[in-house]
């Protein structure tokens, strides 16, 4: 296994669109959510470590998440979890960790991947992510991985990516920004478009270099503890400087300033599992076309129903179709498929009505 590959696994979001299984205190990713014995953040581990040591991986995650990262991943080290002590998008936090693996490595080349996505082929997709890291060793470029569309989805960013480009990557024209219906269905006709799922490569040394040029005030200050990092006087350094850290995207930071993009489209299948309606896509249907997790289910003239519950809980369903049915200890939730995006809007009011406790 190359020493040079390192992973930084983002698990500091909540995936409040996953109420009432994902709350501020056990969000989405330390939860099984498909019913395969691994909550997400074990899939993600798994699958980075088949090409990544186990002691190169970082774990960058709220600092109120410490606990559930260590339980959940026994394998890694303290020194591996990379605790935020304020929110401040992903900018700041890959810099930092971008930071600590140069000072443990200067060869290094880094991915910068979720916790919380669903990928199948884990071969193919160990095998695109060394295909970018082979650039990446290379050449002082940046990496991501597109998903080529299925359909007009206005829920993703888009990556637009030169049409002379040859077979393999290509380079990046520009990213845009989630598009409306019609723009997605223009993306999707002139065939150079591609999800962006928010997978990244690139040599350490390209990335803090492109801090330096792009966002210097962020660079200098988080430059400025690199005497500390990977040592016990670390945590007050950040606890005391990461609050001061401006509020910005990767995005914004960088991919939008760097001229030195480039982009391979997915070989694997992927899924972002951001709604119960994509967790109810990619799982395995009973004959009324219902995806079920843990439950036992007696269902009568109901359909397309995504129906979780505590383990091996008898749910009995009439009449409804195609309905988000969640059953968790002191909330139950029965919701239209089709107005899943709005569970962050009932979420806020349960938490106006009945108080923060049940978010």
């Amino acid at each position: 296994m190359n020493k040079n590959y390192y992973a930084v696994l983002m698990a500091g979001g909540v995936g409040s669109r996953f109420w009432p299984i994902s709350t501020s205190s056990y969000p989405k990713q330390f939860h099984d959510m498909l019913g395969t014995g691994d909550t997400l953040i074990q899939k993600t581990f798994k699958r980075l470590n088949r090409f990544v040591p186990t002691e190169n991986i970082l774990i960058l995650t709220n600092e109120r998440y410490n606990d559930l990262v260590l339980e959940q991943l026994p394998m890694v080290d303290q020194s591996q979890v990379v605790l935020e002590p304020a929110m401040r998008n992903t900018a700041p936090c890959i810099l930092y960790a971008a930071l600590k693996i140069q000072k443990m490595n200067p060869n290094g080349v880094m991915i910068v991947a979720p916790s919380d996505h669903w990928i199948e082929d884990e071969e193919a997709f160990a095998k695109d992510v060394t295909t970018c890291f082979d650039k990446c060793e290379k050449e002082e470029v940046l990496c991501t991985l597109g998903i080529k569309p299925s359909f007009p989805n206005t829920g993703f960013g888009y990556i637009e990516f030169d049409k002379n480009s040859g077979e393999g990557l290509k380079k990046v024209h520009q990213f845009r920004e989630k598009p409306d219906y019609e723009t997605a269905k223009e993306f999707l006709a002139q065939g150079n478009f591609l999800w962006n799922a928010g997978i990244f490569m690139w040599s350490v040394k390209t990335i803090v270099n492109a801090f330096k040029k792009y966002q210097p005030q962020q660079f200098e200050l988080f430059d400025s503890g690199m005497s500390c990092y990977n040592t016990p006087e670390e945590r007050e350094y950040i606890k005391e400087n990461y609050p001061k850290a401006e509020n910005i995207s990767i995005d914004y930071a960088i991919l939008e300033n760097s001229k030195s993009i480039y982009v391979l489209p997915a070989t694997f299948d992927w899924n972002d599992l951001g709604t119960w309606g994509s967790l109810y896509d990619k799982l395995d249907k009973d004959t009324s076309n219902n995806a079920v997790v843990n439950s036992q289910v007696l269902a009568q003239d109901a359909s397309g129903n995504m129906i979780r519950s505590p383990k091996d809980k008898v749910v009995v369903v009439d009449g409804l179709k195609d309905y988000i049915i969640v059953d968790k200890e002191e909330v139950l939730l029965i919701y239209p498929k089709e107005k899943e995006q709005d569970i962050k809007k009932v979420l806020a009011k349960v938490k106006d009505t009945f108080g923060d406790s049940y978010a």
